[in-house]
């Protein structure tokens, strides 16, 4: 498989692991309906920038729609602060802490998750 060649496999059991159609898929996606379903049904490959969106929209990487990887977790995570305002805040305290407050803050969170 070449390197930024979408695996339409993954991209179709990413979509079916969150239950949702092919047009959601594509409403998450902005992408027109004719045009996810040209990528789902291998007709069209998409841009590496498209798949990076797929991957965001899946909870998945594109390392892994693209077949570089057999871990469908996701690398990276897009959090945006109008979608997100908690999560971001969280995010940007976390950040902006130095390593001691960083310890502090995973170990209690980790303690009200109940692990160890």
């Amino acid at each position: 498989m070449k390197s930024n060649t979408l695996d339409r496999n993954r991209l179709i059991a990413c979509r079916e692991k969150l239950g949702i159609t092919k047009q959601e898929a594509a409403k998450r996606m902005q992408l027109s309906q004719p045009a996810y379903l040209r990528y789902e049904s291998g007709e069209r490959s998409p841009s590496i920038h498209v798949i990076q969106i797929m991957a965001d929209v899946l909870a998945t990487s594109t390392a892994y729609l693209t077949g570089k990887t057999s871990n469908p977790n996701p690398d990276s995570y897009l959090i945006k602060s109008e979608t997100e305002p908690e999560l971001f805040f969280l995010i940007q305290q976390y950040r902006n802490s130095d390593t001691e407050m960083k310890n502090r803050l995973l170990a209690y969170f980790q303690k009200i998750l109940g692990e160890k």
